[in-house]
């Protein structure tokens, strides 16, 4: 899943109700993490036993909702302050993966100096 590092991802640390569609995450988004829905950026959200995990975002044209479910195993849902854990796309494709992040160490990035 390719997305931009312009674009912010929130993950829902409370399990939801994936039976839920569009509407229902979009009132989600809303009233658990007071944010709007239709700001572009990408909402993920978790069942209770942790096998499935729903997005949410905003396009032109309208919501687009992904669905993956895990057949075996149960995804790592990082611990966090607050209602919402924000994420980078690397670490999405870990967690979708599933990437224990608590366990994942970040190697120093090298920036050369100007």
């Amino acid at each position: 899943m390719l997305i931009p590092a312009s674009v912010q991802i929130h993950l829902a640390v409370e399990p939801v109700d994936l039976r839920n569609s569009i509407d229902g995450l979009a009132a989600m988004v809303e009233k658990r993490l007071g944010d709007d829905p239709v700001c572009g950026h990408v909402f993920v959200f978790h069942n209770r036993s942790r096998t499935g995990l729903k997005f949410l975002v905003r396009d032109h044209g309208g919501f687009v909702l992904v669905y993956k479910r895990l057949e075996r195993g149960r995804y790592r849902i990082p611990q966090a302050q607050g209602s919402r854990f924000r994420m980078t796309p690397a670490e999405l494709g870990a967690l979708m993966e599933g990437i224990d992040l608590s366990r994942a160490k970040r190697l120093p990035r090298w920036n050369p100096a100007r």
